[in-house]
């Protein structure tokens, strides 16, 4: 049985759509790989202490609670 043959949408390699094949079907095995990118815990702001940081928490837990839905 042969594999549907697709072409990369960001190399343009053609490569065989396996079913046990990592990541999106319309990419390569190369271009699927996941990237080293740690930008959600480093983009979170950071605090001197613990008060600023509850209090951004609270503030946080209020704009949610009490926003006005227009």
């Amino acid at each position: 049985m042969s594999f549907p043959i697709r072409v990369c949408t960001i190399c343009g390699e053609e490569f065989e759509l396996r079913p046990d094949k990592p990541g999106f079907a319309n990419r390569c095995p190369a271009c699927s790989e996941p990237e080293e990118d740690h930008t959600g815990v480093a983009s979170a702001p950071t605090f001197q202490n613990g008060r600023e940081a509850n209090a951004a928490r609270r503030r946080a837990m209020r704009d949610l609670l009490y926003r006005k839905d227009t």
